[in-house]
Order: C-alpha cells, then structure tokens, then sequence
C-alpha cells in the first residue's frame, strides 16, 4: 500500500525505534519504495544508517554490561547479551575480510567473531580462550552478514570452566559452529 511521504516517515520512525537493527533493503520493500527513498526519508528525519544505530545501541547498552574485555575489541557488533547465559552479534564481511581472488571470507574472521563473543559473554573480569572446536560449515563471502549467536552451556566452578557453543549465521543458514572451553578467574 503506497503511503504519503509524512505518513510513510512517522511509520518508518516507529519501525526503526521498534528494531534498530533492520536494513533500509528491508524496510523499502515493507514500504513498497526504493532503498534511496528510505535513505532520503532517514537524512530528513536524521536517523543514522544502520552501521551507526547498531554502534549507538551496543555503546549504550553493553559498554557497562562486558566485563571481560573492552566493547570495542569484540569482533562485530553486540546486539545483545546477557552475561554467563547468551549474546549475538553482527559481523558485515567487507573487502578488506575477504580473499581479492574469490571474494571468500577468512576464516580468522569468523573465528575472532565468535571467540570474542565467547569471551565478552564471561562475567568476570579475565577470561581466556582454554580450547576451541571449531567447523566452518560453508564459505561465506563479500557482503554477507554473518549473525553469532553464543550460549553457556555448562559452567564447572570447580576446575573455573566454562564451556560456550557459538553457531554463526547467514541468512538463518548455519556457516560456522564451535564449542569455546573458556577459562575464568575468580570462580
């Protein structure tokens, strides 16, 4: 259904305020516009790309939150987390992650996203990657967005261990899966 632009604005305010993390591709085809029709919409209602909103909410919400190492170490954005229990973060595969001769991602990218969302998941103050089974299920390649998504799956105060599983994403299609022995201090 086509919509007045100020009716289509304030929707679009709403829904972005509901979801931050949703693409301008997403919401021009909610919209029944094009992706320049949003951005323009965005510039005049000054809301953020998706980059920059996904920047602002992992900065206000986890910044406190992350015991283990600072924000900004972790490997692609947190968009969630709640500490020794689950977290998820974002990762966009650009140039600079990907082979120049196939456009196939590295592998140490994906790894770095999911042991650094092993770690910040911790809630102590040092956490430390003990061991690591990895599986890279498919390639993934240039302009992918890769969603990780960690869970504690058992905690042994007595040996300070903790064992996290991370299986990554793309377009709800498992590419990635590992299983994290995570040691900690002060169990």
């Amino acid at each position: 259904m086509k919509r007045n632009k100020r009716d289509r604005q304030k929707l679009l305010q709403q829904t972005i305020k509901e979801n931050p993390f949703v693409t301008d591709e997403e919401l021009a085809q909610q919209f029944s516009v094009s992706v320049q029709t949003i951005r323009l919409d965005r510039l005049e209602l000054s809301i953020p790309e998706l980059r920059e909103r996904i920047k602002n909410v992992a900065e206000t919400k986890f910044d406190n939150e992350v015991r283990s190492l600072p924000i900004d170490e972790v490997i692609g954005e947190i968009i969630d987390i709640e500490l020794d229990k689950t977290a998820i973060s974002i990762f966009d595969v650009k140039t600079e992650h990907v082979f120049k001769r196939n456009g196939i991602a590295r592998g140490h990218h994906l790894f770095a996203q999911a042991n650094s969302l092993a770690v910040a998941l911790i809630n102590e103050e040092l956490a430390l990657t003990a061991k690591a089974n990895i599986h890279f299920i498919r390639s993934v390649k240039e302009n992918e967005r890769v969603v990780a998504k960690a869970k504690v799956v058992n905690i042994d105060r007595e040996t300070g261990r903790t064992t996290v599983e991370v299986k990554s994403y793309v377009n709800q299609e498992l590419v990635f899966k590992g299983e994290f022995d995570m040691y900690r201090t002060n169990m």
